[in-house]
């Protein structure tokens, strides 16, 4: 094993630039191996989505142009890039929505077909992506971050308090909206899993309490989530902010996975006690200045504290470019070890 038998194309995600990684001799594909940790079925080593995953996120929707580059997004919502993030956010002074009670009159609801999916598959995907790699696609701005873009947090946060029945109304349709996004996903891109972007916390506490979110989200995302896998898809919530108290409604709307943020969650906590139910995906960087040692450490400590489940996955980022030791080979090599000392 991890011997190179040909090469991958990552492409890009959020702005990330394309790239070409090794591809090894590995026992099953990296597809089977995905879907063995999202299944719950014993992977053999933590699958690395940075390479092993085709990751899709198509620029000819406005909303990932904007978000990544700039610009307006798909409901006409200015965003500027920041150099020092790497991201963008809403341009300071930009507001599409005056109040949610006008949600009717003042969204002009983009129309999907407009686009042409299969040209684009055709022209950047199509020659990109491997069968025995999982496909997921990306899709930003979920229903409370879309309340706020249009709006502003603030009132986004009054809305929640007093206008229910309001944003109720909107995020049904919002939820119609979504769902036909996800079957474009399925029928042009050949997607196998659905990564939905909803953050709801900061690095303290969630935005709002586990009520609202039973009373406001938690059916619109039973919506997104049964959508999904009724046509054979998976759904992971990429949600950031200290959201730990959210994990059973989480569960309970039918996400198959996690991605949230480290150093806001307490992961190996939330893995012992909703690992056998909600699988954990992460972006897991390794800083430049890491030294060789203190990483091949701290992926053997990542490994101890989240993959004895056989529910963990990440996106591997070693930040140092030109490294001695491949980060990449030492969480496959260390992983594998682990799961057959586990599982035999």
């Amino acid at each position: 094993e991890l011997k190179q038998v040909g090469e991958y194309t990552v492409m890009s995600i959020y702005g990330s630039p394309e790239a070409k990684v090794p591809k090894y001799n590995y026992p099953i594909t990296p597809k089977e191996n995905m879907l063995r940790m999202l299944r719950g079925e014993k992977p053999l080593w933590v699958p690395n989505q940075q390479i092993e995953n085709n990751q899709i996120q198509p620029v000819v929707m406005p909303d990932a142009k904007a978000r990544n580059f700039g610009g307006t997004d798909w409901f006409g919502i200015q965003w500027t890039y920041e150099p020092l993030s790497h991201a963008a956010m809403v341009t300071p002074g930009t507001r599409a929505l005056s109040d949610i009670e006008n949600w009717e009159k003042e969204i002009q609801w983009p129309d999907l077909s407009e686009i042409d999916w299969a040209a684009d598959y055709e022209k950047n995907y199509k020659d990109k992506v491997t069968e025995d790699r999982l496909s997921y696609f990306i899709i930003v701005n979920g229903f409370f971050e879309r309340t706020a873009d249009l709006t502003s947090f603030e009132d986004a946060f009054v809305a929640l308090l007093e206008c229910p029945e309001e944003l109720t109304a909107f995020y049904d349709r919002l939820a119609q909206w979504h769902i036909e996004l996800i079957k474009i996903a399925k029928k042009y891109y050949h997607a196998d899993m659905i990564l939905f972007h909803d953050d709801m916390g900061t690095e303290k506490s969630t935005f709002f309490s586990p009520k609202i979110f039973r009373e406001l989200f938690l059916p619109q995302y039973q919506k997104i989530t049964k959508a999904a896998h009724d046509l054979g898809m998976f759904v992971t919530l990429h949600s950031c902010g200290n959201i730990g108290t959210l994990m059973p409604l989480i569960i309970e709307a039918g996400f198959d996975a996690w991605e949230g943020q480290d150093r806001a969650n307490d992961k190996k906590a939330i893995m012992e006690q909703y690992g056998k139910e909600l699988a954990q995906c992460t972006l897991y960087v390794i800083p430049e200045e890491m030294s060789d040692e203190e990483a091949v450490a701290d992926i053997h400590q990542r490994v101890d504290d989240l993959a004895f489940s056989g529910r963990f996955a990440c996106r591997l980022k070693d930040m140092k470019p030109n490294r001695k030791v491949n980060l990449a080979e030492e969480l496959y090599r260390y992983s594998r070890k682990k799961y057959l000392e586990m599982n035999g």
